[in-house]
């Protein structure tokens, strides 16, 4: 892999923090996000102990869009970026609204990397071939983009909120597949499995040891930003290293470039030419 370098986004624990270590493993240098910076720390020291390389590390809330901003800044000043990968994510069991005004698990899940990847553009083009990988989840087919309920609905169910970022993060991948030349940049979205982590446990709402481990929820995410087969494939949808073909919702032209110019207009983001 040489001197490539990669950011994972929440990789301080669960899913995120496998998916680092083994891209460091091959070869990889990892820039490791997350919001708390003990556990930032302790990440980027357990690739150090395992791999023998010191990596950077960066602090951000994405409940925060200046902090996300700030995120990209740090990023570029590093110089390169060949492989981002969209993996933070939260689930809330009852509403909850950012600084910023949007509900939160919306912000986190896809308005946070909305701004993130499209800061990222740029750097990700002159760093070329680069990779966007946006993780996603089989809960997509329950989602539904309603327009005039993206912050705090009537009635909120936590559930469906997290489904509808979950679509987002699907129609977020394939809008920008449409916009990149995949021989610079591809991006692909991805089902990691059902996972035993705390975000899956609060879905669920029950404890206790179920659910595949974070290491093999991580082989999709490392599959699609590594694979040499995959090298100028975008705009696929994964599930256990294999294409599949995600809702019907999530192929609707048309809430697709909605979700974009509504995204784009809720950040501030300026997607230059795009």
């Amino acid at each position: 892999m040489g001197d490539r370098m990669a950011l994972v986004t929440g990789a301080t624990s669960g899913i995120g923090r496998a998916t680092a270590l083994e891209l460091a493993r091959r070869g990889l240098r990892v820039i490791v996000h997350g919001r708390d910076e003990s556990r930032c720390r302790r990440v980027a020291d357990e690739v150090a102990r395992e791999y023998g390389d010191i990596v950077p590390y960066l602090v951000a809330d994405f409940t925060s869009l200046d902090d996300v901003r700030r995120l990209a800044e740090d990023v570029r000043a590093l110089g390169h970026l060949e492989v981002l990968v969209a993996n933070a994510g939260r689930y809330m069991r009852y509403c909850d609204v950012t600084p910023d005004g949007y509900e939160t698990t919306f912000q986190v899940n896809h308005l946070a990397h909305f701004l993130l990847v499209n800061e990222l553009l740029d750097t990700l083009e002159a760093s070329s071939p680069a990779r966007i990988v946006v993780v996603s989840s089989e809960a997509h087919r329950s989602g539904h983009i309603d327009f005039d309920t993206l912050t705090c609905e009537h009635r909120y169910h936590g559930y469906r909120a997290y489904a509808n970022s979950k679509l987002a993060n699907v129609l977020f991948a394939y809008g920008l597949a449409e916009r990149l030349d995949p021989s610079r940049v591809t991006a692909n979205a991805l089902h990691p499995g059902n996972i035993a982590t705390k975000l899956l446990h609060d879905i669920a709402g029950v404890g206790g040891d179920f659910g595949r481990s974070p290491e093999e929820g991580a082989e999709t995410s490392v599959y699609a930003a590594t694979a040499p087969e995959l090298a100028g494939v975008t705009g696929e949808y994964f599930v256990q290293q294999r294409p599949h073909r995600s809702s019907e919702e999530s192929h609707d032209l048309e809430i697709r470039e909605q979700l974009w110019r509504v995204s784009a207009r809720l950040t501030s983001a300026v997607p230059a030419g795009r």
